[in-house]
């Protein structure tokens, strides 16, 4: 054989249905009212696997470029972006994954669009951030109608416009969102960003805005929902990029954030001064307004998580099953099995959380128990999910050995923004602390909550279930162990819909490993016994 002649590699895993290949989401999607999408969440899937791969890593290793002033020393405070990045946006506007439950009205709307969201997210996650925004910035307006009106038509068009243009020039928007500040961070009450009435205040009205903003994701939006400082307290404001007139908003662009990964987005440093801005909702009630788009975000950040963990799963598996070792192929080869197997019952829990999740969303608007559901397993989900994703993900790329720490494999980068979700939109304390709170002031969530959880009839199930009841019940000190709360929450809601919703063989997996304690501290762990050949085969693209 000669030197350059390639045997034993992996082809690579390219131009397959990324949606039709993940059985857990494909009947997720069945169960939640979305089957009505499978023509178009297929269509996404076969669009994943193909160019935007390429473009997904053409716009990693071609990052965005901060241009603060023109050749002739005037400020324009832009950011250059590859032509890739555009590709990946437009393929993801024209597929409407940032408007599709505010176009489209109807049951499974946003189990649908989230099912989307993952499939893109395969290819590039950093164009997810502004699509998240744009998104979740359409309930948070709606506490404006007027504003509403005005630029939920532009913000929902499947038209990509990226130019600096008033809104009434442009044929689609996008929205980004800055709220944290240098000396605050998640503490967004201690912002010092002024915002001064310019025609008497009040909601819907004009201020001018002052201040610094630590991180501001996407900074070429068309407008951001900001949080300032008014008379009346801490309030929301949506300021746009080019005024009325055509004249450029004060959006200073300070620098761009040198960051681990997510490196094809844009995230930065921001300056006002004086810049105009209009009141959404009410003032000193900045929090309350901006919440909705902190809840839709935070959807995002499990899809997101998810999306990675599915990725590393299909890639692992597929390696797997192409590369041999020792004699034989690493798939036939039992520890190699056990850890994939293992990766393969942690990614399908994620999928059928954040389904359900995306479920709940649809249905809260019409449901109390759905609203109530959401708003604790929100925080719950954005919590574990998140957090699991960076083990998880650093487990798969060790699945292809040197060939994963390698940049060409891909892995790298899964890998680099795996930490991403559980820092952005509150790190994990904050969602601890945002869970304890939940259970502290609406005893109907933490009621929907266990409704959820004990719909599933299973002793080892309803053990665990009632061992959370007594550790809240405790009561002291449920601040300091609110990381093992929230992880037992998660854990027992996990469970609980492997149980009703996900494949059997999983779900005893699931229940032997995760609530039984039949499981090391690393994945790979799992007992004799098991299916692991089962399992794997559930989750590897057949391609």
């Amino acid at each position: 054989m000669g030197t350059h002649e390639v045997d034993n590699q992996p082809p690579p895993l390219l131009d397959h249905d990324a949606y039709a290949q993940n059985r857990p989401l494909v009947e997720a999607v069945r169960r939640f009212d979305a089957g009505w999408a499978e023509d178009r969440l297929s269509s996404m899937g076969r669009a994943a696997t193909g160019q935007p791969l390429e473009w997904g890593r053409q716009a990693n290793e071609n990052p965005p470029v901060l241009r603060t002033h023109d050749r002739y020393g005037n400020r324009i405070d832009e950011v250059e972006f590859h032509p890739s990045w555009h590709e990946l946006m437009r393929v993801s506007i024209e597929n409407a994954i940032h408007a599709l439950p505010w176009r489209e009205k109807r049951a499974g709307a946003h189990v649908a669009r989230g099912a989307m969201m993952i499939a893109i997210s395969q290819s590039d996650s950093g164009v997810g951030c502004p699509i998240s925004m744009t998104y979740a910035s359409v309930p948070a307006l709606r506490a404006q109608p007027e504003v509403a009106t005005e630029w939920e038509p532009k913000l929902t068009s499947t038209e990509y416009d990226p130019r600096l243009l008033p809104l009434a020039e442009k044929r689609g928007a996008v929205c980004g969102m800055a709220m944290t500040e240098k000396q605050g961070g998640s503490d967004v009450r201690a912002n010092t960003t002024t915002a001064r009435a310019v025609d008497g205040g009040g909601p819907g009205t004009t201020y001018e805005l002052t201040g610094h903003k630590w991180f501001c994701s996407a900074p070429m939006s068309d407008a951001f929902l900001v949080l300032a400082q008014a008379e009346g307290g801490l309030s929301c404001f949506l300021l746009p990029r080019v005024l009325e007139d055509g004249t450029r908003n004060t959006f200073r662009i300070q620098r761009l954030k040198n960051k681990l990964g997510n490196r094809s987005n844009a995230s930065s440093e921001v300056e006002f001064e004086d810049s105009r801005a209009t009141m959404i909702g009410e003032e000193g009630r900045g929090v309350p307004t901006i919440i909705e788009m902190v809840n839709h975000t935070r959807l995002d950040c499990v899809l997101g998580s998810t999306a990675l963990m599915r990725e590393a799963v299909a890639q692992a598996t597929h390696h797997a099953a192409h590369r041999s070792a020792f004699g034989k192929l690493l798939l036939d080869q039992p520890l190699m099995q056990n850890v994939l197997a293992d990766l393969c019952i942690e990614s399908e829990a994620a999928t059928i959380t954040a389904m359900r999740l995306a479920h709940a969303f649809d249905r809260a608007a019409d449901d109390d128990q759905e609203a109530s559901f959401r708003r604790l397993a929100t925080a719950v989900a954005k919590y574990w999910v998140c957090k699991t994703a960076v083990s998880h993900v650093g487990e798969a790329l060790e699945c292809l050995g040197g060939n994963g720490y390698v940049e060409d494999s891909g892995m790298p980068r899964l890998y680099k923004e795996s930490p991403l979700n559980s820092i952005w939109e509150g790190s994990g304390n904050v969602n601890c602390l945002d869970v304890l709170r939940a259970m502290e002031r609406s005893p109907a969530a933490v009621e929907a909550f266990f409704v959820e959880v004990e719909s599933a009839d299973d002793p080892r199930l309803e053990r665990h279930t009632n061992d959370l009841k007594g550790l809240l019940a405790e009561g002291s000190e449920l601040e300091t162990r609110g990381r093992r709360v929230v992880e037992a929450m998660a854990v027992v809601l996990q469970a609980s819909l492997l149980l009703r919703f996900g494949d059997r063989v999983i779900a005893d997996a699931f229940l032997v490993t995760r609530l039984g304690g039949d499981h090391g501290r690393a994945y790979g762990t799992l007992p004799a016994g098991l299916d692991f050949k089962g399992i794997i085969e559930r989750h590897r693209p057949q391609v």
